[in-house]
């Protein structure tokens, strides 16, 4: 495994998403990725999985100070004390004193970013977050959370694969010592079985998902967190870092086509 480092944190850069899963499959799926080797958790209070991804996290043969675990908010709570206390519900139903990173999910068009910011930074003076970050902000509203928080914005969680690179946020990050965190890493399923992915695969033995992955975590900075229920496919996502992608093999996958994406959204293929 690889890590990421931010604050003296070292997070493995392979997490994963529970997005779209259900109480008892995200308990499974926890709990199988725990077995495999995975450090790294990520819920949310719009996937309505909590105590299925914590009742896993406390049945796994693992320490829980081993297991970096985030959750978001939902951006519907939007004054101080009911981000607040929306918090402390997650970590009632994930079964933990605190999370790891705490992220709101999305900006909401309507609420306060200092009022926002200053909910999250109050959690984490409450001792119910080691850590505080965004999620679906470009970088002019990273910036500006930035700004205005107390702590250190530890991620920016976006979607992020190769035909969506986020060019100009991933500079953002990097130089300003943010780490992005990318969902959405095989955009959600539309880059499995990719020629060009699938070919490169090949020289390394790895599958089209395996060098998509590899794409993404070989960026300074960068963590993803791939979202499977299939414990061979938990497996294979982890097991990504006994090669590495030339130069060319990484600028020849990196092919950010809006029509690609464009389709994929309309299908519904592309979540949060």
């Amino acid at each position: 495994m690889e890590f990421v480092t931010r604050d003296g944190e070292a997070v493995p850069a392979v997490g994963l998403g529970t997005w779209q899963m259900e109480t008892d499959t995200a308990y499974e799926s926890v709990l199988a990725a725990l077995e495999l080797g995975y450090r790294h958790i990520d819920t949310a209070q719009a996937y309505g999985n909590e105590d299925g991804v914590g009742r896993a996290i406390r049945d796994a043969d693992v320490d829980r100070d081993e297991v970096f675990l985030t959750t978001k908010v939902k951006p519907t709570h939007r004054s101080v004390d009911d981000i607040v206390s929306s918090v402390r519900g997650s970590l009632d139903r994930l079964g933990v004193q605190r999370v790891d990173l705490l992220l709101i999910h999305w900006p909401h068009p309507l609420a306060n970013l200092e009022t926002v910011m200053t909910g999250l930074n109050r959690a984490r003076e409450h001792g119910l977050t080691r850590h505080i970050g965004v999620s679906n902000f470009g970088t002019d509203r990273l910036d500006r959370a930035r700004t205005v928080s107390e702590a250190p914005i530890f991620t920016n969680q976006v979607m992020f694969h190769p035909w969506w690179p986020q060019r100009d946020l991933l500079r953002y990050c990097q130089r300003e010592g943010v780490v992005l965190t990318g969902y959405s890493p095989l955009a959600n399923g539309a880059l499995v079985g990719n020629d060009d992915l699938a070919e490169i695969g090949e020289q390394y033995g790895k599958t089209s998902a395996q060098v998509a992955l590899r794409w993404a975590t070989q960026h300074t900075n960068v963590m993803t967190i791939p979202m499977s229920t299939s414990r061979a496919h938990l497996a294979e996502n982890i097991d990504i870092f006994d090669f590495r992608l030339t130069r060319t093999e990484h600028d020849r996958v990196t092919r950010p086509s809006y029509l690609q994406t464009g389709l994929a959204m309309a299908r519904g293929q592309l979540g949060v």
